[in-house]
């Protein structure tokens, strides 16, 4: 069953480190069966507190996404988005068929 690695940027604290984290995190997706859907469009806030961005990817698994966030190369990018900015990060199953 799929699975989507949702992040939600709640507040940038530093710009250099997010930047960084931005330069670094593409390749940890190399090897990694992931479909980039969302990747900080514009937001329509419909209900709930307001955040900054929005990021969604695509696994064919939950055990994919979990591999590929506890990855070496991704654990060496998340470091720089823990320094950069406040998230909430989850990964929810999807609905197949």
């Amino acid at each position: 069953m799929s699975a989507y690695v949702v992040m939600i940027r709640e507040h940038t604290m530093d710009q250099v480190e997010m930047d960084t984290y931005a330069s670094q995190a593409p390749l940890a997706r190399e090897g990694h069966p992931v479909t980039p859907l969302v990747r900080y469009g514009v937001l329509n806030i419909l209900e709930g507190q307001a955040f900054e961005g929005c990021l969604i990817h695509r696994f064919p698994t939950v055990k994919a996404a979990e591999a590929w966030y506890h990855s070496p190369q991704y654990q060496h990018a998340v470091k720089h988005r823990h320094k950069g900015a406040e998230y909430r990060v989850f990964i929810v199953e999807g609905i197949d068929g």
